[in-house]
């Protein structure tokens, strides 16, 4: 089992969390199986997907400590820890939920919170968060991060949602610690049905994360 800090490492190593929300869990299997194949180490399984928890229990047996499998929209403690015994190691919400982060953290789980404004960055982080999800972040681009990164340059934030290989460079000037990214990815088969274009997808956005995050 992946410890927390090498969740950590992961996201932050990759530079990417791949936000799976489909309609069937086969395809998210499908899915998930191919971005995996093109690079991706880092899975977040919305629960909005059918039979989300037996997903999650699917690929955290199938990929042991090779891929970081966690659950999206955990919105409080009962979801936490049923999201845990389901084999996922890292937990992400849309808000903030002070009970979540705590189961999460009495299981070592690694949390990744939604917040929006500087008031609510400050108060996840203060809760316990790992790392602080943007969101939404269709009304709140690089130029708003770039802003809210001034004075909490310390704040380890996730834009989630809207990234592409076009603007990833964009968030990451910004000051972003790693992006979540959707259909950019896990709906490149929708038109050919061929899960080999969601592998193709992976590693162009791999590729694209690469080029555009500063070098040390």
């Amino acid at each position: 089992m992946l410890k927390k800090h090498e969740v950590l490492s992961t996201v932050v190593d990759t530079g990417v969390v791949l936000i799976v929300r489909l309609d069937s869990p086969d395809e998210a299997l499908a899915v998930s199986r191919a971005a995996v194949a093109g690079g991706i180490r880092a899975l977040e399984i919305t629960l909005s997907v059918p039979r989300a928890l037996e997903v999650v229990r699917t690929l955290a047996d199938e990929f042991g400590d090779h891929v970081a499998v966690g659950v999206g929209t955990v919105l409080d403690a009962e979801m936490a820890v049923a999201s845990v015994q389901a084999g996922a190691r890292m937990l992400v919400s849309p808000n903030l939920n002070p009970d979540m982060i705590r189961a999460a953290n009495r299981y070592q789980a690694l949390t990744i919170s939604g917040a929006f404004t500087p008031t609510e960055i400050v108060a996840t982080m203060e809760a316990g968060a790992d790392i602080v999800k943007l969101f939404p972040t269709e009304i709140a681009g690089p130029d708003y991060l770039r802003t809210v990164m001034a004075p909490l340059a310390h704040a380890p934030i996730l834009p989630a949602g809207g990234a592409t290989r076009d603007n990833v460079g964009d968030w990451f000037s910004a000051g972003a610690l790693a992006v979540g990214v959707g259909s950019a990815i896990t709906k490149a088969a929708r038109t050919s049905g061929d899960h080999a274009d969601v592998t193709r997808a992976a590693e162009d956005f791999l590729a694209a994360v690469a080029a555009a995050r500063p070098t040390t």
